[in-house]
C-alpha cells in the first residue's frame, strides 16, 4: 500500500528528471551560442580613448561599444572594417560622442541611439572644438545627427544621417545643426528622416553636394551670412531652402524638387538681403521661390538668374508688393501660373528681363534670340482658386482650366500688369547676359577664393566685394 505522500513524490521524481535535463541543454546552448534577441554586452570605449595620447589612432574592430563618451585629446576614432558591424551605441541616453577638443578624427563608425533631451541637445555626435573631421559614419536611431556649438573649420563629409523615425516630423531632431559655427566645410552628406537641417548666427560655411530628403527644412538660414550653398539635392521636404534674416548668401547649381502641400517652397527668402540664386532647378513645388520682404536692408537686392522653375503651381510668389528683386536669364516653364502676388497687387517693381517664358506668344523676326514684343503678364480679379482656398484642391483640371481661359477672354474688371519682361527669350537653350563675377570667366568668383579668409577688418568671406553679375557697379 503507497501512501498517498508517496505517491505524490514519486510523481514529482518523474518530470524533475527530464526539466533537469532541459535546462542542462539550454544552458549549454546559450553557452555555446548567444540565444536571438538577447542583448550583447556592450564593449567599453571610454577607458581606451583615457588610456590614448595626443595624435593616437584607436582601430576599432567589429562589434558594439558603449556610448556617452567623452573625447578630450586630439586622436582618431575609426572603424576597422564595415561600418555596419562597429557600432557606438548610446544605450538611449545623452549624446552618444562628444567632440570636446581640436583636431580629432570619427570615422567609418555606425552611431546610434541617443537620448530624446532636446534641452540637452542629445545627438549623435556633439563637436565643441575645431578642426576636427567627422566622416563615412552612420548616425541614426538620434535626437540630432550632428550638432556644432562655437565650433570653426571642421569636416563633416560623406556621414548618412537620420532620427527617431517614430516621432512626428516637427519632433525629431536637426540632422545636422550649426550654432555660432565658422568656416566650417560640409560636403556630400545624406540627410533622410530628419526634422532640419539648419545653420544659426554662422559664416563662411561651405555647404555642398549634401542630399536631404523627408525633411522639414532641407537647409535653413537663420540670422547667418557668407554661405556658399551649391550643388546640393533636396527632394520631399516641406521646405527646400530657406533664407530667413540672412545676407550676403550664395546659392548655386542645387536642385530642390517636390516641396508640396499646404506650406510646400522651394526655395523662400524672408527679410534676407544681398542674396545670389543662380543655376538652380527648382520643380514640381507648391511653390518654387517666395519672396516675403526681401531684400530687406537698404540699397541691396536679390539677384535672381539663370535657374529653371518650372513644373510647380507657382513659380515665384511675392507676399506683398515689394521690389529690389532682380530676375534674369531664367526658364519659367509649364507652371500653373509662373509669378503671383498673395494680395491682387503687382511685381512690376522688380526688375525682369531676358527670361524665357514658355506663354510667350510672339515672334522673333530679326533673329537676335528675343521676342519683338515684351512678355506681359496680366492678374485677374476673379482668381477662383487662388482667392477662394477650398478651390484649389481642384487647380489644374479641366475645370478651373476654363474658366482661366474664359477669365481671360471676357474679364469682369480690366486686369491689373503683374509684370512686364522687355526681352523675353525666344528659345529656352540661349546664351545667358549674366556672368559671374566681373573680369574673368568660369565660376570661381571671389566669394569663393576667400572663404576661410575673413576678418573684422576686411570683411571678405562671401560679401561678393568683386560679385557683380548685372554689372550693377557699372551703372
Amino acid at each position: 500500500m503507497i501512501h498517498a505522500s508517496g505517491r505524490y513524490g514519486a510523481r514529482r521524481s518523474a518530470f524533475l528528471v527530464p526539466a533537469v535535463l532541459l535546462l542542462f541543454m539550454a544552458l549549454v546552448l546559450v553557452a555555446v551560442r548567444p540565444a536571438e534577441g538577447l542583448a550583447e554586452e556592450l564593449k567599453p570605449l571610454q577607458p581606451l580613448i583615457d588610456a590614448a595620447k595626443p595624435g593616437d589612432m584607436i582601430l576599432l574592430k567589429p562589434g558594439r561599444y558603449k556610448g556617452n563618451v567623452v573625447v578630450d585629446k586630439a586622436i582618431s576614432l575609426i572603424g576597422d572594417g564595415p561600418r555596419e558591424k562597429i557600432v557606438i551605441d548610446g544605450g538611449g541616453d545623452g549624446t552618444v560622442i562628444v567632440l570636446k577638443t581640436d583636431g580629432a578624427t570619427v570615422r567609418n563608425l555606425t552611431i546610434e541611439n541617443s537620448g530624446d533631451d532636446y534641452n540637452e541637445l542629445d545627438a549623435g555626435i556633439q563637436v565643441r572644438g575645431n578642426f576636427n573631421v567627422v566622416k563615412d559614419n552612420r548616425i541614426r536611431n538620434v535626437l540630432f545627427g550632428i550638432d556644432m556649438q562655437q565650433s570653426n573649420n571642421n569636416i563633416i563629409k560623406r556621414n548618412e544621417i537620420s532620427s527617431f523615425k517614430n516621432l512626428g516630423l516637427g519632433l525629431r531632431g536637426d540632422g545636422i545643426r550649426l550654432w555660432y559655427s565658422k568656416n566650417n566645410r560640409i560636403r556630400d552628406n545624406t540627410l533622410h528622416h530628419v526634422r532640419d537641417f539648419v545653420i544659426w548666427y554662422s559664416a563662411d560655411n561651405i555647404i555642398s553636394g549634401n542630399r536631404t530628403t523627408d525633411g522639414r527644412y532641407g537647409l535653413h538660414f537663420m540670422y547667418s551670412r557668407y554661405n556658399l550653398v551649391e550643388n546640393n539635392s533636396y527632394l520631399r521636404n516641406s521646405v527646400g531652402i530657406y533664407l530667413m534674416y540672412s545676407d550676403s548668401v550664395v546659392v548655386r547649381g542645387n536642385r530642390v524638387v517636390q516641396a508640396v502641400g499646404a506650406a510646400g517652397i522651394g526655395i523662400g527668402f524672408k527679410e534676407a538681403s544681398n542674396i545670389d540664386i543662380l543655376d538652380n532647378e527648382v520643380l514640381y513645388n507648391s511653390v518654387g521661390m517666395y519672396l516675403d520682404s526681401s531684400p530687406f536692408q537698404p540699397d541691396t537686392t536679390v539677384r535672381i538668374y539663370r535657374n529653371t522653375i518650372a513644373f510647380n503651381d507657382m513659380g515665384v510668389r511675392f507676399l506683398t508688393n515689394w521690389s529690389g528683386n532682380i530676375f534674369k536669364d531664367n526658364r519659367f516653364m509649364n507652371n500653373i501660373r509662373h509669378v503671383s502676388v498673395s494680395a491682387f497687387e503687382t511685381a512690376k517693381r522688380n526688375v525682369w528681363e531676358a527670361n524665357y517664358w514658355d506663354t510667350y506668344e510672339g515672334y522673333d523676326r530679326d533673329g537676335d534670340g528675343f521676342g519683338d514684343k515684351p512678355y506681359r503678364l496680366f492678374v485677374y480679379a476673379d482668381r477662383i482658386w487662388m482667392d477662394v482656398k477650398p478651390a484649389a484642391f481642384f487647380k489644374g483640371t479641366p475645370v478651373l482650366t476654363m474658366l482661366d481661359f474664359l477669365e481671360r477672354l471676357a474679364p469682369f474688371t480690366d486686369p491689373l500688369l503683374m509684370l512686364e519682361d522687355r526681352k523675353p527669350r525666344i528659345s529656352p537653350d540661349f546664351e545667358p547676359l549674366t556672368k559671374d563675377y566681373v573680369g574673368g570667366g568660369g565660376n570661381r568668383g571671389r566669394q569663393t577664393t576667400t572663404f576661410g579668409l575673413t576678418t573684422g577688418e576686411s570683411k571678405a568671406g562671401t560679401s561678393l566685394e568683386d560679385f557683380d553679375p548685372f554689372g550693377l557697379k557699372k551703372k
